[in-house]
């Protein structure tokens, strides 16, 4: 509430009184506007539009100034210079003549630039000048001018709105990564995921077992990629500085990820096969894509490049030489054991006579054995006295081929091609079945199934004649290993 002073009372404290029905306590403005120009105004009224009387003049004195007329003191009135006369000082003020001019300073000690552009100004006046012309560049100023800057509009878009309703949402690729134009590198399986929730992509590796690699699966962290980028000067430190948003014009975005094309990822080639079900979803309702097919990325078996094994030399025995060209350090072949086992210590011997048109070979004879267990053949000379021939082993224990067979797949000999009267050719030596051991029958028959009809008749003719058949020249097979079994090892 303001205070009001008693009439005729002094302006002092206790003479005074406040209006208890005051409620308006508002201040005059003191600021005012004219012609675009801020003016102060003082006061007429004071808070709760109590006057002022401090600032304002009386009636009197304002009677006083209306009706009073200015007089001269001293002397006559003076005239007023002509308003046309203008002073220098006042018609030349803040004006300047400007004169650009430029002389060219040698730079010798610098290798980035070999001349420096310098500007001066004339404040000189009566010079006849010449017309204009423009300053040359520099090197060392066009090494420092800045370069344009350009304005990129924000859009509009609601990242928030954004965030909130693509959430948890991701396009989900399926990918190869070729890396096979590398030293060592070959076609990778990936997975390219892209976050609808802020635009960015993650690319992570899939392994299989046994595929050889360490278990990282993440082959590019999830972060932005840039489409593309504006073309920056040379004199961009691309090995120190990243590029930032600024020199980005354009993201990728869900419309460049398409099933069946190839996309470019920080310089990496994908080709995208395939995706998953919302992805093809998404596509389909949001940016109209219907062709979502999967393209075929099996590999094709490649050819078998088959192994050529070299001509058998004819030394040793073939699957010792086949071991050779299979390994670098030579394995005995395997053998049958339960064959082994089975046919051990059971042989097939058989009497058999040289064929040939050297007169001095008539007439030896041969011990031939066949080797159940490991289908071997050793040949053997009974020793004759006074024959000029040493006896003793004509052949080790050895696979004996048949002729005509080819030296890569070679037939060998068996107890089927041993009947009487048969030729057996060994290593260009032939020979001619005579006689043979009372076991070779028993066996052919135990085993009659394995043999012909005509080996197995041949030796029941043989070995089983009837009295008085017996023939003139037939071998006795007793008595030609008789007295040479327990000096010679037969083998039997």
């Amino acid at each position: 509430m303001s205070s009001h002073p008693v009439h005729g009372l002094p302006f002092l404290p206790g003479n005074t009184y406040r209006d208890p029905t005051k409620s308006v306590y508002h201040r005059s403005q003191t600021l005012t506007y004219r012609n675009g120009y801020s003016r102060p105004v003082l006061p007429t009224v004071g808070i709760g539009r109590d006057p002022i009387t401090v600032n304002q003049l009386s009636q009197a004195e304002l009677d006083e100034l209306a009706n009073k007329r200015p007089t001269l003191t001293y002397g006559q009135v003076k005239q007023a210079p002509s308003s046309s006369f203008i002073p220098s000082y006042v018609a030349f003020d803040k004006k300047v003549l400007r004169f650009d001019a430029f002389f060219q300073e040698d730079v010798p000690i610098s290798q980035d630039e070999h001349y420096r552009v310098r500007k001066d100004f004339l404040e000189s006046e009566g010079i006849e000048l010449n017309l204009p012309e423009g300053i040359p560049p520099d090197p060392y100023t066009e090494l420092r001018k800045e370069p344009d800057r350009t304005y990129t509009t924000p859009p509009d878009f609601d990242r928030l709105k954004q965030f909130l309703t693509m959430d948890r949402k991701v396009l989900r690729f399926f990918s190869l990564w070729d890396d096979s134009g590398s030293m060592f590198g070959e076609t990778r399986p990936v997975i390219i995921h892209y976050y609808l929730m802020d635009d960015t992509v993650e690319v992570r590796e899939v392994h299989e077992r046994n595929d050889g690699r360490d278990p990282f699966p993440v082959l590019m962290k999830r972060q932005r990629l840039p489409k593309s980028v504006k073309d920056l000067r040379d004199t961009f430190p691309k090995c120190v500085l990243e590029i930032s948003d600024k020199e980005v014009t354009e993201w990728y975005s869900p419309r460049d990820f398409t099933v069946g094309t190839h996309i470019t990822i920080l310089g990496r080639k994908f080709f995208l096969y395939d995706c998953d079900a919302y992805t093809r979803d998404f596509y389909q309702e949001n940016l109209g894509i219907q062709d979502m097919t999967p393209a075929d990325v099996k590999k094709q078996k490649e050819e078998e490049v088959k192994q050529e094994i070299p001509p058998y030399n004819g030394y040793g025995l073939l699957e010792d030489s086949l071991q050779n060209c299979l390994t670098l350090v030579p394995k005995p072949p395997k053998k049958d054991v339960i064959k082994m086992l089975e046919n051990d210590h059971k042989v097939l011997r058989y009497a058999a006579a040289l064929d040939s048109m050297n007169p001095e070979d008539k007439g030896r004879r041969f011990i031939l054995s066949y080797y159940l267990s490991d289908d071997m053949i050793s040949i053997f000379e009974p020793q004759v006295r006074n024959s000029g021939i040493i006896g003793g082993k004509f052949l080790e224990k050895s696979r004996v081929p048949k002729p005509g067979s080819s030296m890569d797949n070679p037939i060998y000999y068996g107890p089927a091609d041993f009947a009487i009267g048969a030729a057996v050719e060994v290593f260009r030596h032939r020979f001619i079945i005579a006689d043979a051991d009372q076991y070779v029958l028993n066996y052919m028959k135990a085993h009659k199934h394995q043999f012909p009809c005509e080996v197995l008749s041949s030796l029941e003719k043989h070995l089983q004649p009837q009295e008085g058949d017996r023939e003139l020249g037939r071998i006795d097979f007793q008595e030609m290993t008789n007295g040479s079994a327990g000096k010679y090892d037969l083998d039997i």
